[in-house]
């Protein structure tokens, strides 16, 4: 970690910020801000505090502040990893002498591949720290449960030992030596937790904090189930990562790694977890969750405490999340042959909304291709896929894509599907489970003539059918499916409004409605937004020739028996403190920009 935040430094990424900033709330806000500028950096605070009282250690924030960090992380381009991945899955039996030689290079490169264990003990047994009091955790939102880990490594092991896991989940401080473990439903970790809790055996856990930055990225990284993730990083770095053996329990962690801390799940001993302001930009349940007890906490000399801030987009995430798209797309190609590319908009928190470019052989191959994305490893958590064919500009070109996808949108070639979900989804009904959609626009443009209107005259018939309509907001007109936005203080269900805006359907393709305090002139807000708040199955309204979304708040007018939950906003008095402490500029733009109150 030290290595890295001098590389950061060398390279003009790092900003270092001496002046006491707390670990409540006001250093998290500073990350938030920072990573959304477009010459974001990563921040190191050495003057951490908590109620006037000094950490010992530093904090850094925002590792993966841009897309050169993250190639920085790498140690080369996440592109050159994506062309690797690719020969390699393209590999065939050698024909000539030549082709020997290279094939053997090749196979002998990836020696280095497996992790290595040392007996040897690791850096972090330096010093031994008494309490996680002693550790600089952060508290991110106002309405935080308490401080979270957000950063940490979690290494696992299977009941029988045969298989190793490294995740990236959140950890909830209950006390000095106690931890809650949310580790989702669908995550290798919870899995191995299940088996423990059949054998009634209590599971260890240790948590990594810092050391080479590549270890998080590993532990994020949508591996098949089974595979140690480090083996990842030995892929990437062409070495092994160098374990050594925990103290209190038989895992092993990166001897490099700046904080450890181990400890034992009882599978019997369950506590409430939560809320917490995740990377959907909302606030997740209340729910109940395992303990951890913790047994040793261990410091490296001279070391750094890593921690990362989820809310709205866009975030550190977004580079990561880059870094996945990337490196991934040849895996996901042996799946999906006929896929050229895929993007993850980054207002569309990753499994809410993905772009796909395919090589379209035959009708219905697009529907094809979606059921392979249902149906692969993290993919099957996708909400939202649009897919274009080979003739579409490329996807992150959004100026030219979205009216390509406007000029082809056709009703009747919309999937409507249901399947799991990822358990963080606020908008379904039911638990890890919900409504998908595949929108097919390959293919030729479908002409449809409307009879186009000012956003003024439009209101006035909108709210001659529905006085509760608020505004509205036209996007597209030039398309052949403009998108209508509609703001409404919803008294009744929005499919009973739009079955009565039928009457004017000569004037609208696609209406999406949300809820009367949304600002309409924000259309990346808006994106986020929508795909976050809409089950599939229930918010979807087809007709022939216009379709309806709702990305209304939902309650029991929808049949939704849960709370709704409150949006990630940053604290007013928090912001002003620290403008007020020139730690932080006032700009009103940028603050209305990315909705940050």
């Amino acid at each position: 970690m030290q290595n890295f935040i001098q590389i950061l430094k060398e390279n003009h990424l790092l900003k270092i910020i001496d002046e006491p900033v707390d670990v409540e709330l006001e250093m998290a806000h500073l990350a938030y801000l920072e990573v959304k500028k477009e010459n974001s950096k990563a921040l190191l605070f050495t003057n951490a505090i908590k109620n006037n009282k000094k950490y010992n250690y530093p904090v850094l924030l925002n590792t993966f502040c841009n897309e050169k960090a993250l190639n920085l992380s790498f140690g080369r381009s996440y592109n050159d990893i994506s062309k690797e991945i690719s020969s390699l899955l393209k590999m065939h039996i050698p024909q000539n002498f030549g082709a020997k030689i290279d094939f053997f290079k090749t196979l002998f490169g990836l020696k280095n591949i497996p992790p290595k264990r040392i007996k040897k003990d690791g850096l972090f047994t330096h010093q031994t720290l008494h309490s996680l009091d002693e550790l600089p955790i952060l508290k991110t939102w106002e309405k935080d449960a308490a401080p979270f880990i957000t950063m940490g490594q979690v290494y696992t092991q299977s009941l029988d030992g045969k298989q190793n896991n490294l995740g990236m989940y959140r950890l909830q401080v209950v006390d000095g030596k106690t931890l809650l473990m949310h580790w989702q439903i669908h995550k290798d970790a919870s899995l191995f937790f299940n088996d423990y809790k059949k054998a009634n055996q209590k599971m260890p856990v240790s948590i990594a904090i810092g050391g080479d930055p590549l270890y998080i990225w590993c532990a994020q990284a949508p591996l098949p189930k089974g595979i140690f993730e480090l083996l990842l990083y030995g892929f990437i770095r062409k070495k092994p990562a160098i374990l050594s053996k925990c103290k209190s329990n038989n895992l092993y962690v990166p001897y490099d790694s700046d904080f450890v801390i181990e400890g034992f799940v009882d599978p019997n001993d369950f506590a409430l977890e939560g809320p917490f302001g995740d990377h959907t930009g909302f606030y997740t349940p209340i729910e109940s969750c395992p303990v951890l007890k913790v047994e040793n906490i261990f410091a490296k000399k001279n070391a750094v405490y890593q921690a990362t801030v989820v809310g709205k987009p866009p975030l550190e995430d977004k580079y990561m999340g880059l870094g996945t798209e990337r490196i991934f797309l040849p895996l996901l190609q042996t799946n999906a042959p006929d896929l050229i590319d895929y993007n993850m908009p980054e207002n569309g928190v990753f499994h809410n909304l993905i772009l796909a470019q395919i090589k379209t052989q035959y009708p219905a191959h697009a529907q094809q291709i979606m059921h392979a994305f249902w149906g692969v490893g993290q993919m099957s958590f996708v909400k939202h896929a649009i897919f274009v064919d080979e003739n579409a500009p490329k996807l992150k070109d959004y100026e030219k894509l979205i009216p390509y996808i406007l000029n082809r949108f056709d009703e009747s070639k919309i999937l409507i599907s249901e399947g799991i979900c990822d358990q963080l989804d606020h908008a379904s009904s039911t638990y890890c489970f919900g409504g998908k959609a595949g929108i097919d626009v390959c293919g030729e443009p479908k002409e449809i003539q409307l009879d186009k209107i000012s956003d003024e005259n439009l209101l006035n018939i909108f709210q001659s059918v529905d006085k509760n309509i608020t505004n509205i907001k036209q996007y597209y007109l030039e398309t052949f499916a403009p998108i209508c936005v509609i703001s409404i203080d919803k008294k009744e269900k929005i499919s009973k409004i739009f079955e009565r805006l039928q009457d004017h359907k000569k004037h609208f393709r696609i209406l999406v409605f949300v809820d009367k305090n949304v600002n309409l002139n924000n259309p990346y807000m808006l994106v986020w937004r929508v795909v976050n708040n809409i089950d599939a199955k229930r918010d979807i309204f087809i007709k022939k020739d216009n379709v309806c979304i709702d990305a209304t708040s939902k309650g029991k007018l929808e049949d939704y028996h849960k709370d709704w939950p409150l949006m990630t906003d940053c604290s007013k008095d928090i912001i002003e403190k620290l403008i007020s402490k020139k730690l932080l500029k006032k700009d009103e733009d940028f603050f209305e920009k990315f909705e940050i109150f």
